[in-house]
């Protein structure tokens, strides 16, 4: 086994400039390459991916996707020595990491990484690392001076691995952002509600972004952004078809996709406006008059869901006729709450848990923004008995 002495570092972002300067700061012979042009002067580049990847016993790719990967692979495929590995720590669909394995066969490590910029600047990152034995003895000199690798059987598992563990954080940004609003709503002071926060399971997270949180000023760039973890996301749902509250959650923040996943924690809940018709329709249940519906939902509306056994569709007016202008007799034992909504433009989702006595409903509404105002569209829903 040799070890290797010259490595090709293809991708000079936030990650990939840690890391290239990371292995130079540990006596690598290190030349860079960036589709962008744009470099931080810490270690030597070229402007051609063909002459990095020339001389190097390792190419290792950390580029922002599966489909900048193959591309570049493409573009340098001609200049690769026989014994080159290729090292790609890119976060990337399972699929796509399938095909790159199969295309390169032994020589291809796929290693995506656990850790942002600092630990990769530390030398703290930890590592998803498969391939074949050889290629990985020979690249793992490279990859203790980054962290500490734990084996995976393929590179199909290592993606789908690294996407799960990007869905941990991307439900910790969203359970960092709901607790927040909880805090706000309730006037707790911001600071005193991350020193609290900082104790619990949330705590890492807390720490490590206070500044952000706080809305202090800050020189540092941001080490893991919002349309980064919205793509990892969108990937995840691909890859398993589930749908995941993480990946709209993130992607409907409405704050620069380049700016640190910190700052979709501190976007202020959704404007009053979106949440008006959905008051309506409790101020309905809670009196009994159909008024209150009326100013709820489109007069096209329709209310869907199981009667009886049977399905219904009620237009809006008949739905109304359910109603005698009265409060219910044990109105003051119900309880309504509105659980979540998500908003895309002129378009939101939200979903209503009603106690009705001995019955329980989960009401699923479609909301639109017409006429400058917004109204609810349809409502489905359904009964617990």
């Amino acid at each position: 086994m040799t070890t290797p002495h010259t490595i090709a570092v293809l991708g000079l972002g936030r990650m990939g400039g840690a890391i290239a300067t990371r292995l130079a700061a540990q006596d690598w012979d290190v030349v860079g390459w960036t589709r962008s042009g744009c470099t931080s002067g810490t270690v030597k580049t070229t402007d051609d991916p063909n002459e990095a990847v020339a001389q190097a016993d390792v190419v290792l790719l950390a580029l922002f996707d599966g489909p900048a990967c193959q591309q570049v692979l493409d573009d340098v495929r001609d200049s690769l020595q026989t014994d080159t590995i290729v090292l790609n720590t890119s976060t990337i669909a399972p699929a796509e990491a399938s095909q790159l394995a199969r295309q390169l066969g032994p020589s291809y490590v796929h290693a995506p990484l656990l850790g942002s910029v600092p630990a990769a600047a530390d030398g703290a990152l930890q590592i998803l690392a498969a391939a074949d034995h050889d290629a990985l003895d020979r690249v793992r000199p490279v990859l203790h001076t980054l962290g500490t690798v734990r084996h995976v059987d393929d590179a199909s598992t290592a993606a789908a691995l690294k996407l799960i563990a990007n869905n941990s954080l991307a439900g910790a940004v969203l359970a960092l952002r709901d607790s927040l609003r909880q805090a706000d709503a309730l006037g707790l002071p911001r600071t005193e509600t991350l020193d609290v926060l900082e104790l619990g399971q949330l705590g890492g997270l807390v720490a490590r972004k206070r500044a952000f949180l706080l809305g202090e000023p800050t020189a540092a760039t941001a080490e893991f952004t919002i349309g980064a973890l919205a793509k990892d996301m969108d990937l995840l749902a691909a890859a398993s078809d589930t749908p995941l509250r993480s990946a709209t959650g993130l992607a409907g923040a409405p704050v620069a996709l380049e700016a640190d996943i910190a700052l979709a924690a501190t976007v202020p809940a959704v404007e009053d406006a979106v949440l008006e018709p959905l008051r309506a329709y409790i101020r309905g249940h809670a009196t009994g008059d159909p008024t209150h519906f009326r100013d709820a939902f489109l007069p096209t509306a329709h209310i869907e869901g199981i009667r009886d056994g049977a399905f219904v569709s009620w237009r809006l007016e008949e739905y109304c006729t359910l109603f005698q202008s009265r409060p219910a007799p044990d109105e003051a034992t119900r309880t309504r709450r509105i659980d979540a909504i998500d908003v895309h433009g002129t378009v939101a989702t939200a979903t209503m848990t009603l106690s009705h006595g001995p019955d329980t409903f989960t009401d699923i509404f479609l909301l639109v923004h017409a006429d400058d105002s917004w109204r609810i569209a349809n409502k489905a829903y359904h009964r617990h008995s």
